[in-house]
């Protein structure tokens, strides 16, 4: 296969999804294609050098095939870049699962009171606090619960966990967020390791066929017991070096995803023999 099939057909597998996303959406093909032109003229920008000023607007234009009249429309809207940040009602939810503060004997979250007697006490409050002071904890825990993630035991003034991943099932916009910023960051870092003389970040995956419909539900099982592990090593490794980099008056401008994903789909139907003869003759 060559250079040029290998490449259009990464980039239909990549957009294939997105047609899908925005078709089930209402998106129509004239919205996606701006957003795609965007997207271009905004990578050519950043690939120009900062002092290429000079016919920025004909250097862009070869780059990507529009035309200059294009470019100078698109350059010229003012589009802020949405930010990357883990919200504070996701970050309570990561340090209850993996902090043995709020883990029982079996490491897995307790029931907390919502309020504390004293400061010795693990509470929700507490673990609201320990995350954000800017956010008020009733705040947290109502969004905990609004999500579906957290619930007040009936009868008494305790706040459990009645989810093992913070996937919002009934918040939109949540998902589509994790959606653009997760995929978006593995796709980033698959299209550096792609473009780079040595790949700069890790991207590896195991593929395997011929499985059934039940083989698939205990990988599931096994992936989220894997990731559940993955959270609990990752979650104080990386507050510890946040707060070994304060301390040490290091320049903390970097920022981290670390992900774990699994797809189950049917498998593609091998071609007839017929025809893989065929295209060996």
């Amino acid at each position: 296969m060559s250079g040029d099939q290998a490449l259009a057909d990464a980039l239909r597998a990549v957009l294939g999804p997105v047609a899908r996303l925005a078709l089930a959406k209402g998106v129509p093909f004239a919205a996606l294609e701006e957003m795609l032109k965007e997207a271009v003229v905004d990578e050519a920008l950043n690939a120009q050098s900062a002092q290429a000023n000079a016919r920025l607007v004909s250097r862009i234009s070869v780059a990507t095939g529009l035309n200059r009249r294009e470019v100078t429309r698109l350059t010229r809207r003012q589009r802020t870049a949405r930010a990357v940040r883990q919200s504070p009602v996701a970050e309570v939810f990561a340090r209850w699962q993996t902090d043995p503060r709020y883990l029982d004997a079996g490491g897995l979250p307790r029931s907390l009171p919502r309020v504390a007697g004293d400061a010795a006490t693990p509470s929700f409050e507490g673990l609201a606090q320990s995350v954000t002071r800017d956010v008020h904890p009733r705040s947290l825990l109502d969004e905990l619960c609004r999500l579906g993630v957290a619930r007040m035991a009936e009868g008494s003034d305790e706040v459990m966990l009645v989810r093992n991943a913070f996937v919002p099932s009934d918040a939109q916009a949540a998902m589509l967020g994790f959606l653009g910023d997760n995929v978006g960051d593995h796709l980033a870092a698959a299209v550096a390791n792609v473009l780079a003389t040595e790949p700069p970040h890790f991207e590896q995956a195991v593929f395997a066929d011929d499985l059934s419909a039940e083989s698939i539900e205990v990988v599931r099982d096994f992936v989220l017991t894997q990731w559940n592990a993955l959270m609990k090593s990752a979650v104080p490794l990386l507050e510890g070096l946040i707060e070994q980099d304060q301390q040490a008056g290091r320049k903390q401008d970097q920022r981290l995803r670390i992900g774990l994903y699994s797809y189950a789909d049917v498998a593609a139907p091998l071609p007839p023999p017929d025809s893989v003869e065929s295209e060996r003759d």
